[in-house]
């Protein structure tokens, strides 16, 4: 397919920059997969929207402070490091933009350096040193990395606004924003509807990111993330599948976690390593059966990942939809519900 088919028209101005509060409020587009009926409710009414012995399935990640200030010991240049990965004594993949090479040194505020070791196209790692650790570093003067497309400053608030209820396990450098929209009141709510919740680990890195630059997308190589399925999800997930009630991925993060999980061939298995899968229509779907998904950018591996789902052409007349009733975008934004069933929910 051609990189061209993942464009949708869409006004700058709908992109969120504050999230609804409470975070439940946000709006939800339900599209029926099988049809493409499309109906209009909130993220609060999903209880009313999936049926007892469901299983909502979350990502635990948690984020990171991980934008850095630091100084460019040789041209005094301030900057921003963005810490990506740990791999292992004092090295870190980063993010970081201008011209570098190997050797060069970058000075972190109250003390610590960090020396270019590999500067290519695939990635960037630097040595860190004269810190406790890079985690106390980016505990005392990290902010959020807030995705470009939010224009403003990070704020304090976005501390807590930018980190889901459910996460746990450090290591990501961006929000699984479906999670986002989840709060005490709908998981409270989802559970005495006797609605399961299961979680997944899938530390959000640049792969989910990564620009599309081929023009045939099955060009296109998706990095490694670390993911980590448990077997207690695994067998409440083969239980749920028996019982014949859906599996509710909370999104596109949680869809890869569990698939990359199915790819052996005998089904879902407990898994923990590094996976890239890449989803892109053609896809067999083997162990989701629905999706809460927030809407995202033109030409993206996530939207590839939905339309996956859901098909191409439903999938952008649902966004024109979305543009036209003035739903708010992307991190901070409204959601989607997809998959079938909706209308026989109690």
């Amino acid at each position: 397919m051609l990189l061209s088919e993942f464009d949708f028209p869409f006004d700058p101005s709908l992109v969120a920059e504050h999230p609804v509060i409470p975070r439940d409020q946000a709006r939800l587009l339900v599209l029926e997969r099988a049809s493409g009926a499309r109906t209009h409710r909130l993220v609060a009414d999903l209880p009313s929207l999936l049926q007892p012995g469901d299983l909502v399935v979350v990502n635990n990640t948690k984020v990171m402070p991980a934008r850095v200030p630091a100084q460019v010991r040789s041209t005094g240049k301030l900057i921003d490091l963005l810490f990506v990965q740990d791999l292992g004594q004092g090295v870190w993949e980063v993010l970081i933009k201008g011209r570098f090479r190997p050797g060069a040194t970058i000075e972190f505020p109250g003390g610590g350096t960090g020396d270019i070791i590999e500067r290519s196209p695939v990635r960037t790692t630097v040595r860190v040193s004269g810190v406790a650790s890079v985690y106390d570093l980016m505990q005392a003067a990290g902010t959020m990395p807030l995705p470009p497309y939010i224009k403003r400053v990070p704020l304090r608030d976005d501390q807590q606004w930018y980190q889901t209820m459910f996460a746990q396990h450090e290591g990501a450098i961006a929000a699984p924003t479906a999670g986002l929209h989840f709060t005490r009141e709908l998981v409270q709510a989802l559970t005495e509807k006797g609605i399961e919740l299961a979680q997944v680990t899938l530390h959000v890195g640049p792969g989910t990111f990564r620009s599309v630059k081929s023009e045939r997308i099955e060009d296109h190589r998706m990095l490694a993330e670390r993911v980590e399925v448990s077997a207690e999800t695994v067998e409440q997930i083969r239980r749920v599948r028996e019982r014949g009630h859906r599996v509710v991925a909370v999104g596109t993060t949680v869809v890869r976690a569990l698939e990359a999980s199915a790819r052996g061939g005998r089904g879902i298995e407990p898994f923990e390593g590094r996976a890239e899968l890449f989803i892109t229509p053609g896809f067999e779907f083997q162990v989701i059966d629905a999706l809460v998904t927030n809407f995202h950018l033109p030409r993206t591996t996530l939207l590839m990942l939905v339309s996956a789902f859901v098909g191409v052409a439903p999938l952008r007349s649902a966004y024109e939809e979305a543009v036209a009733q003035r739903y708010r975008f992307y991190s901070y934004g409204d959601a989607m519900l997809i998959g079938s069933g909706w209308a026989a929910a109690t």
